[in-house]
């Protein structure tokens, strides 16, 4: 299998979890959002089932590599500053008509006027944000996105997209991370209030999403409308605005994503460190492990124990970047050599640790997937 630590992919739960999403997105296609798979081989299963179509790229970095390698309808899924991969797309008419870059301010259009002049360059495609986040008085529930909250907002935008030369607005996109970046599951009184925080953005959402498309078609009809993500299939998927749906974590299931009601996800994805030291019989020491996934710092962005069960992190320590200490009465069953197994907090992040992805199919290991990293693609 190779030198731990290593990743690997359970590939009948990675199946299984793009089905019930696919089940979940009721006869909606699902674009990949990319950033959360990380890996080409697990594109090309996703891509292959026919319910995913198209992808949400994190860079136009990544979104010209996939365009070279032959991926079509590619959506950048964040506003770009990127002025060589900039000046790498306008240098290629093809891409351009493949690739579709994300504004939500005139700053980001002088920007790309900036590297390229419309006269010297193809027309860009553009995908206009609409913020879909919660706003309660002067609170604020949700990812820090678009400036653009109103309809008519987005409206007036798009008519500045309009008459700019140079653009062609194609798409809409308004993404409820509130919703479906969350997870509502438990009794506790966080995930209480977690569940009337998104009850409460549900309901305002829907009309104003709804009233921002109708805006939107005084000014053009566009192409595409995506919303959601994983935590958020289901309800997206009925909102009759919303042409597409965002989704990329639940295929791997990490430790985030199998905390939310009503999504049945099995863990796809993994990594295993060896124990090089046992402190006391019932401490067993892996090398590495601190793989701590991105945002709030807190217990949640910790890697989840998978196996063996009963072993816990040690609070003084807890996943380090050198040793990673464990405890428990597993840890008496554990020797030097033996391998411990975690799933990462968040998905594609996995894959920025690891250079390939152990395939298991039943029992064995049926293949080995190059991630980015392998390839050496840095999305950052």
């Amino acid at each position: 299998m190779g030198s731990p630590p290593f990743g690997f992919l359970d590939l009948q739960a990675l199946r299984a979890n793009a089905e019930e999403l696919v089940v979940q997105a009721k006869g909606k296609p699902l674009r990949v959002a990319t950033k959360s798979i990380r890996c080409l081989p697990v594109l090309d299963e996703l891509l292959a089932m026919g319910a995913f179509r198209g992808v949400l790229a994190l860079t136009l970095g990544e979104a010209l590599m996939l365009d070279r390698l032959g991926y079509r309808d590619v959506v950048v899924g964040y506003p770009t500053a990127d002025r060589e991969a900039l000046s790498l797309l306008v240098a290629n008419a093809a891409a351009c008509t493949n690739i579709t870059l994300m504004f939500d301010s005139p700053d980001q259009l002088d920007l790309v006027d900036s590297v390229a002049p419309p006269r010297s360059r193809p027309v860009l495609r553009a995908c206009l944000e609409l913020d879909a986040s919660l706003r309660v008085g002067p609170a604020h529930f949700g990812a820090r996105r678009s400036p653009l909250f109103r309809p008519a907002e987005l409206r007036d935008f798009a008519r500045q997209v309009v008459d700019r030369p140079g653009y062609a607005p194609v798409g809409i996109m308004a993404y409820e991370g509130q919703v479906a970046g969350v997870y509502d599951a438990g009794r506790s009184p966080r995930a209480v209030a977690v569940r009337a925080m998104q009850r409460l953005s549900k309901r305002e959402l829907r009309p104003r999403r709804a009233a921002a498309i109708r805006a939107v078609r005084e000014v053009f009809e566009p192409e595409f409308v995506n919303g959601g993500g994983t935590g958020s299939v289901g309800f997206t998927a009925d909102d009759p605005a919303v042409t597409e749906i965002a989704a990329g974590s639940g295929i791997y299931a990490p430790g985030l994503f199998t905390r939310y009601r009503n999504l049945p996800l099995s863990p796809a994805a993994f990594f295993a460190c060896p124990v090089v030291r046992k402190p006391r019989a019932d401490i067993a020491t892996v090398s590495g492990g601190g793989w701590v996934a991105s945002g709030t710092p807190g217990a949640d962005r910790l890697p989840t124990i998978a196996y063996p069960e009963g072993l816990s992190f040690v609070a003084n320590e807890s996943a380090g970047e050198a040793q990673t200490p464990l405890h428990g009465d597993a840890a008496r069953g554990l020797a030097v050599g033996d391998l411990v197994i975690f799933r990462h907090a968040k998905a594609g992040e996995l894959c920025e640790r690891v250079n390939e992805l152990l395939v298991i199919d039943g029992e064995c290991v049926a293949d080995r997937w190059q991630t980015y990293r392998g390839r050496g693609v840095a999305l950052q």
